[in-house]
């Protein structure tokens, strides 16, 4: 049996700290597979937010939750399909309300409501480009903003709750970044958070996870 892939790591850490009526922030929405997962996590009573800078990540995340929407309809053959929030996002009665901005992940201690502000229970980051076709590979995330997100979700967790990291030295750009987060996660204060790095070092250009839980 082969290790954990790196997004598969990442998802169960959330999980462990994630209950029915939590609340959470997907950081790169993407084709929306953290936002369904935290969705699905947090349940009905709890509350999702999705950011990305590129409208067609947020269109791509609100498809792949109305095919969860209407997934749950066949498959119960009840319920409605209620429209969330501000961004358009839709859930089914088994999914958290999902807030979809279009805006850079930087903001998240501005957007993300002042009820949920140090009751997050887990951020999820998978930084780089937008995979799949259409994607435009140009626009990537960068050191100077994933840092300041960082630190924006490292004051909206709950005490225990994770910030999650994906990163990607392969692609132009995507070393400097990930040495950017690896260096801002070695130098929190031990009294503040806990970090760890999962990585297969006979693969330096293949994606790796670093992980931060706030005591």
């Amino acid at each position: 049996m082969g290790f954990l892939s790196v997004l598969s790591l990442a998802q169960r850490w959330a999980a462990e700290r994630l209950e029915p009526g939590a609340a959470a922030v997907d950081a790169t929405a993407g084709g929306g597979v953290d936002t369904l997962f935290l969705a699905r996590a947090c349940g009905p009573k709890g509350r999702v937010y999705a950011f990305d800078v590129q409208r067609d990540a947020v269109n791509r995340t609100r498809e792949r939750l109305a095919a969860a929407a209407r997934d749950s309809e066949s498959g119960s053959g009840n319920g409605s399909i209620a429209r969330r929030a501000s961004g358009g996002g839709s859930a089914p009665p088994s999914l958290a309300p999902v807030e979809l901005l279009l805006a850079g992940h930087e903001r998240m201690a501005e957007l993300v409501a002042p009820e949920h502000r140090g009751r997050i229970r887990a951020v999820m980051f998978n930084l780089g480009y937008l995979p799949g076709e259409g994607g435009d590979r140009s626009i990537v995330t960068r050191p100077e903003t994933t840092v300041a997100a960082l630190e924006a979700a490292l004051g909206l967790l709950a005490p225990k709750g994770i910030v999650t990291a994906v990163l990607y030295p392969g692609h132009e750009g995507g070393d400097i970044e990930a040495a950017a987060v690896e260096a801002w996660a070695a130098a929190l204060p031990s009294v503040l958070a806990q970090s760890v790095q999962y990585r297969f070092p006979q693969k330096p250009s293949a994606p790796y996870l670093i992980a931060v839980s706030k005591r």
